[in-house]
């Protein structure tokens, strides 16, 4: 999952795309500085509609990534019941393990990234989410992203033995390991397939360099593997001259102009598949650091709003879901490997699309 070879990578065909996910953490709303299992408050769901009337004027559906209090508890759920039945958004499953049962392990920093649980453990916390999140949408998620980002080295196998078939906990050209986390900078910006059979997909945050060394990026990241208190100063300094700097695509501490700088630089890299994120609980001045007030608030939307426009209509995007790209790389991984030509590619085919069972994640 960290380390995938060039062969894992997938591949779209060239005409299509580019795609754009916007994906939503929908979880409780807590002090980020701390980890405490007493952090159960989702009211910002209920306020999710802000950021749906933009939506529903681009005709896109986002897909909200629950955890255990919101699926939990009525005033959470509900609201994001309300608009998966009216076929407005698509649901993935979000881990928190502090507020996620059975709660056996140690509660510190290091336990608040999934992977780092043992893979029983992580197998029983994801398990019981999952079963809450399909009774009360009547179908299992599919699609899953750690909390925190924090994939680990049971983690695939995990997924696969509880059906998901897309993950998108990866941050590429990023290094979690000085708050105790994952390590990321061996993974690509692609899409790629992991697991005992490469059957699940990766599909990354979007994540990349801008600046003057930024065609310099993937040698100048190797030059930084050196130790962590080295790396944190020298990426800082690159930032803040401007000659580096590392940008993910989010209304959360990026700017517009930087998000699309960020969207033209990888376009013209290849890139097809773009992912927006940002916690449900932003849209409740005060709950995160993004947004402190109704201004900033009104700031937050009018990014979306504008984002949305520029990548829809400026740059030919279209929106999609986990399970539509998951889709797409399988069409092409069977053209690879059954060639039109090939008497048995149709019936081969056919076989393997129906063989998979149903997702939560509705097509776009």
């Amino acid at each position: 999952m960290f380390h995938p070879a060039p062969s894992d990578i997938a591949h779209f065909i060239n005409e299509d795309g580019p795609w754009l996910l916007v994906t939503i953490d929908a979880e409780e709303e807590f002090d980020w500085t701390t980890i405490s299992t007493a952090a159960q408050s989702v009211n910002s769901l209920k306020f999710q509609c802000k950021a749906h009337e933009i939506y529903d004027h681009y005709g896109l559906k986002p897909t909200y990534f629950v955890d255990y209090p919101v699926i939990n508890q009525d005033a959470g759920y509900k609201p994001l019941y309300e608009l998966y039945s009216q076929d407005m958004c698509h649901i993935g499953a979000h881990l928190h393990p502090w507020v996620n049962p059975p709660y056996v392990e140690e509660i510190s920093f290091k336990n608040s990234y999934p992977g780092n649980l043992d893979q029983e453990l992580e197998y029983e916390k994801l398990s019981t989410l999952t079963d809450l999140i399909e009774h009360r949408f009547g179908a299992r998620p599919t699609s899953y992203r750690a909390g925190r980002y924090g994939a680990g080295p049971h983690t695939g196998a995990v997924l696969e033995q509880l059906g998901y078939e897309t993950d998108l906990s990866v941050l590429p050209l990023t290094d979690l390991r000085r708050q105790e986390g994952p390590d990321f900078r061996a993974c690509p910006a692609q899409p790629y397939w992991f697991g005992k059979d490469r059957q699940l997909l990766e599909i990354p945050m979007t994540v990349g360099l801008l600046g003057l060394l930024s065609p310099f990026g993937a040698a100048l990241h190797s030059a930084l593997d050196r130790p962590l208190s080295e790396q944190i100063k020298l990426w800082a300094f690159l930032a803040r001259s401007r000659i580096l700097d590392r940008i993910k695509l989010s209304p959360e501490g990026v700017s517009l102009n930087e998000a699309k700088r960020l969207t033209r630089s990888l376009l013209t890299q290849g890139h097809k598949i773009f992912v927006i994120t940002y916690h449900s609980s932003s849209l409740v001045p005060g709950n995160t650091p993004y947004v402190t007030s109704p201004h900033e608030l009104d700031n937050f939307l009018s990014w979306i709003d504008a984002y949305l426009h520029f990548f829809l209509n400026e740059m030919g995007g279209t929106s999609a879901s986990p399970d539509f790209i998951l889709e797409q790389a399988r069409k092409n991984r069977r053209a690879q490997d059954y060639p039109s030509d090939t008497p048995t590619a149709p019936a081969r085919a056919s076989q393997a699309s129906l063989s998979r069972p149903s997702v939560i994640n509705r097509s776009s």
